[in-house]
């Protein structure tokens, strides 16, 4: 057996992507001991890693701040609050020019300033690293959180084990911030491969809140052949029939689910990306070079030639649902617990519709930023205390060293029937209440076999954490889903297929075998 590695820190960070690390170098900046841990390799995992994304940066201008904050209100549903968006705005304008202080090899426009519009993944996260190494934060790789750690007092660490060793490990902190990303049911979406909602799972271990969760459903456009789902480019696509003729109505934005519909009754469907003008399409391939790849390889021009596409789930990841916060902290309900970017509901800046890759973007460096000086004073105010604490495990799943764990067979059966679930439009994206009943009924079942049986504490593990958080993430979503009984944002159901002004609110929901749903009221709305 492998040797127990035990650390202790004033704040520990759970995921390295961009929330975790901003919320790791703020922390250290603030004074803190700071341990990040990531599933993967801090600076390439992840969804931003391997991507180019547009940022929500604007001015400080009012009227171009008004406009910005305009630009999904409705499509949200109204549920955005005008003082987080206000939070967000103002953090991502310092951030970004902090990234171009920093070294972050921004383009210049006409007038030699830099542009802070967007930013290309292994550039920025390659940085990133570089910037948490220097702050002095202990980082380890391929060393993914298992649970949390807690007391009477509110979460106090996490344990896990690192996968190229076998080594467990504990980490005793004064505070945790889960920065852990959202969950896209292992898809194939690019970047999702380590995004299987673990934070999720922790959060709702230790009795945390969860936020918009109805809003978890976003379906990307993407290339058959393809894992890039960079629907922002489709903007610029028609989508027609196998014999060439025009879908009337399909679009990226408003008409995905015309493509969905389609797909469902087994109709192929194609896009050329035939609306964008020359003199753009160099800049294009410029800004999202992965995207193009995979066309280059096959000899495709999407400019000119018809490729067929499918629907990719991408789930909290686009969605908005997440981890519920009680203020501009980041902190959770329970003392000591932190929640930014993914893992964190963005429905305070997007409402219930999805963020895009630009309104994430900015939510994961404020959020992070703001978790890790918020988890940072918090440990402070713990003093020696928060390293002296006798913390237990909060695991819904026995973690064993000794005996037999869940076999890999039932593990990949239990995700299995998970993405039975959430892939299927007519399950999913298009909601009713018989369906919605039927899949809870389902997954409730999966949820008991999972919880029934104890897990080893080997590298399969791993994987069977990932199954239990796919299960408590898809009874949340269909939960919260089954309890709006209107169409709101991404939230579609099909029995009730208008937007009710007397649903105007959050819902809460929260709980492992037993799910419990409350609504909460919105803030005071910036556009009336």
């Amino acid at each position: 057996m492998k040797k127990d590695i035990e650390l202790t820190a004033d704040v520990l960070v759970i995921g390295g992507g961009p929330a975790g690390t901003w919320a790791a170098i703020t922390a250290a900046a603030n004074g803190s001991d700071v341990i990040l841990v990531d599933k993967g390799y801090c600076g390439t995992s992840g969804a931003t890693a391997p991507s180019g994304t547009g940022v929500w940066y604007v001015e400080r201008d009012e009227e171009a701040r008004e406009k910005a904050k305009e630009s999904r209100f409705e499509l949200g549903g109204r549920l955005a609050e005008d003082d987080w968006m206000n939070k967000v705005l103002n953090q991502t304008y310092e951030n970004m020019n902090k990234l171009s202080n920093w070294g972050y090899p921004f383009p210049l426009n006409d007038q030699g300033n830099p542009h802070f519009r967007n930013l290309q993944g292994p550039e920025y996260m390659r940085l990133m690293r570089r910037l948490v190494r220097k702050a002095g934060v202990k980082i380890l790789d391929h060393s993914p959180a298992l649970e949390l750690l807690a007391d009477h007092e509110g979460v106090g660490g996490a344990a896990g084990i690192r996968q190229q060793t076998g080594e467990t490990w504990k980490v005793k902190a004064g505070a945790v911030i889960l920065a852990s990303g959202g969950c896209a049911f292992l898809s194939k979406a690019l970047g999702c491969n380590v995004l299987t909602g673990d934070g999720y799972l922790l959060a709702a271990e230790a009795g945390a809140d969860f936020s918009g969760m109805e809003f978890s459903n976003a379906y990307a456009i993407s290339p058959e052949f393809s894992s890039v789902t960079k629907t922002a480019y489709y903007r610029y696509a028609n989508f027609y029939y196998e014999d060439g003729s025009l879908i009337e109505g399909a679009g990226s934005t408003s008409g995905r689910s015309v493509i969905a519909k389609n797909l469902l009754n087994n109709r192929k469907v194609y896009a050329v990306l035939d609306k964008v003008p020359e003199d753009l399409q160099p800049l294009l391939r410029v800004a999202q070079t992965n995207f193009f790849l995979p066309f280059d390889r096959l000899g495709i021009n999407p400019f000119k030639d018809k490729f067929s596409i499918t629907l990719r789930l991408e789930g909290t990841v686009r969605g908005t649902g997440g981890i519920n916060l009680i203020d501009q902290t980041c902190a959770t309900k329970i003392p000591g617990l932190y929640a930014a970017g993914d893992a964190a509901t963005r429905e305070f800046i997007c409402g219930g519709f999805t963020g895009g890759g630009s309104h994430n973007a900015a939510w994961a460096m404020s959020s992070g930023t703001l978790a890790g000086k918020g988890a940072s004073d918090y440990s402070a105010s713990l003093g020696i205390f928060s390293k002296k604490r006798d913390v237990v495990g909060l695991s819904s799943s026995p973690l064993t060293k000794t005996g037999n764990g869940q076999s890999s067979f039932k593990t990949n059966e239990y995700i299995r029937t998970v993405q039975e679930e959430v892939y299927p439009y007519d399950r999913n994206l298009f909601r009713s209440e018989q369906g919605l009943k039927g899949s809870i009924e389902r997954l409730d079942s999966v949820w008991k076999d999972i919880r029934s049986e104890s897990i080893k504490l080997e590298k399969q593990a791993i994987k069977a954490r990932e199954a239990s958080a796919m299960a408590i993430t898809a009874r949340l979503m269909y939960q919260t889903a089954l309890a709006r009984t209107e169409s709101r944002g991404m939230h579609k159901r099909n029995d009730f297929q208008q937007l009710d002004d007397k649903q105007h609110y959050r819902l809460i929901s929260s709980g492992l075998d037993e799910i419990s749903i409350r609504t909460q009221s919105v803030k005071q709305e910036a556009i009336l």
